[in-house]
């Protein structure tokens, strides 16, 4: 399974996101500059982010953007979904009996597909985002790729 700058860059802003939005909606372009990530493309993610109910955008003098919910109640997995739709590295319509496979009956690598879906599922949804804001508070940074918010 390879994620998409979709996912990596949509994942750090949020992160900047939950650390410079506590007190004050946090603009595109404060994100944008951190990050080192266009605007253009952060205002795509962000769309994708609200329509997800993950983001709330504020109008007007002094908006920008705010995490909806709680940090702990928003997983890795609820982000990534929201960015790159499915996670699953293998579609196979025989794990599915509704979907119908010709070779399910027969099939024995639908059960190895089943269980690395399951495992990136169940990973990615263990991860919240309220454990990689402490995480990287713990992090010194190394250069701009690394994860928002680590201290120098």
């Amino acid at each position: 399974m390879k994620l998409s700058t979709k996912g990596r860059y949509g994942l750090r802003a949020l992160i900047d996101l939950a650390q410079y939005s506590q007190h004050e909606p946090v603009s595109i372009t404060s994100i944008a500059s951190r990050q080192g990530i266009s605007e253009r493309y952060l205002e795509q993610l962000m769309a994708m982010l609200k329509k997800a109910g993950i983001v709330k955008s504020i109008r007007g003098a002094g908006g920008g953007y705010i995490i909806e919910k709680d940090l702990k109640d928003i997983s890795v997995g609820d982000v990534l979904r929201a960015l790159e739709g499915s996670l699953e590295p293998v579609e196979c319509s025989g794990i599915n009996s509704d979907e119908g496979c010709e070779a399910a009956d027969v099939c024995v690598t639908k059960y190895v597909w089943q269980r690395i879906n399951d495992s990136i599922n169940r990973t990615v949804d263990e991860i919240k985002l309220d454990q990689l804001i402490e995480e990287s508070r713990q992090k010194p940074c190394q250069d701009i790729q690394d994860i928002s918010g680590c201290k120098n």
